[in-house]
């Protein structure tokens, strides 16, 4: 039986992961799994930068649009439900790519979870509580001492990460980073890394534009349409909670695109910390495909 492959496309933010996946899906003729925590949800078209239609050019991509925004979805289904779609796919192929810049998603689903041990009873509505009363910003500083490297990755203003990490901090004595850098789940098939990255200029424009075309597609709009949502874990992160501000009358518009500028400057330099710790990851730039090509059929043929 032929060996199975993934090809695992990361990156920053407006990098280009996109284009390349999709130029390297239809030369290979293959599937697309997205590792967003964000387009999986039919609802967040514009403000989680979501492949179009033309975009995705015919190429079949699994969880873009799978999910209502009342419906969880979490790294662990993507887990669960990732090696579901893979099984199915490598009946009629050999490779399938991994596309995205969810780098829990991409590590949940390559290397799998240590079982995190159940805590107390009532410790998540604590700590929910303490929110409340003392504000995100003290958890977050709470979670840095407790466990610095989780927190370097994660949005400051993700409420429900922020909480499900101290819950595992403070239920297990234990850093929550601890339990996804344990020992690798073997997978029946081979992982392949490609990162894309730029110039850190040229890639700050670049989410400057977007940010301000996204605002030009009636993301202001969208922001509107999903407030009544606003607890949900996917809309507590860039792109959104910059807005809501704005409608909850905290700041003006521009102050709210600048925002939206900063922090998904930010976002971006998250992403590439965590994918760059990945020593797997073969790096490029994303004109750079001719290389890339080269190299994937290296590792496939």
């Amino acid at each position: 039986m032929p060996e199975k492959h993934v090809l695992v496309i990361v990156g920053p933010t407006a990098v280009g992961k996109t284009q390349l996946t999709v130029q390297l899906a239809k030369e290979l003729g293959v599937s697309v799994l997205n590792a967003d925590s964000r387009q999986v949800f039919k609802e967040l078209k514009i403000g989680t930068a979501k492949p179009t239609p033309i975009e995705m050019s015919g190429v079949k991509h699994y969880f873009v649009n799978d999910r209502n925004i009342t419906q969880e979805f979490s790294a662990g289904h993507f887990e669960k439900e990732g090696l579901e779609v893979l099984a199915e796919i490598f009946k009629n192929r050999d490779v399938a790519i991994v596309s995205g810049g969810s780098g829990l998603y991409v590590d949940a689903l390559c290397y799998g979870f240590s079982d995190i041990p159940k805590v107390k009873n009532g410790l998540r509505e604590n700590i929910k509580e303490r929110v409340k009363k003392e504000g995100l910003e003290v958890l977050f500083e709470q979670l840095k001492i407790l466990d610095p490297n989780y927190a370097n990755e994660i949005d400051p203003d993700n409420q429900q990460r922020i909480v499900r990490a101290l819950e595992v901090c403070i239920g297990t004595g234990k850093p929550f980073s601890a339990f996804r850098t344990g020992s690798a789940q073997k997978r029946n098939f081979k992982i392949h890394f490609i990162g894309l990255e730029l110039p850190r200029e040229l890639l700050y424009e670049r989410i400057n534009s977007r940010m301000d075309m996204m605002v030009e597609n009636g993301l202001f709009e969208e922001a509107q349409r999903m407030l009544p949502y606003r607890q949900h874990n996917a809309l507590q992160t860039v792109g959104y909670t910059e807005i809501f501000g704005y409608l909850d009358g905290q700041y003006d518009k521009q102050e709210a695109i600048r925002l939206l500028k900063r922090n998904s400057r930010r976002y971006a330099k998250r992403q590439l910390t965590w994918f760059k710790k990945n020593e797997s990851v073969h790096w490029f730039e994303p004109t750079q495909i001719d290389q890339i090509l080269k190299l994937v059929k290296s590792w496939i043929d």
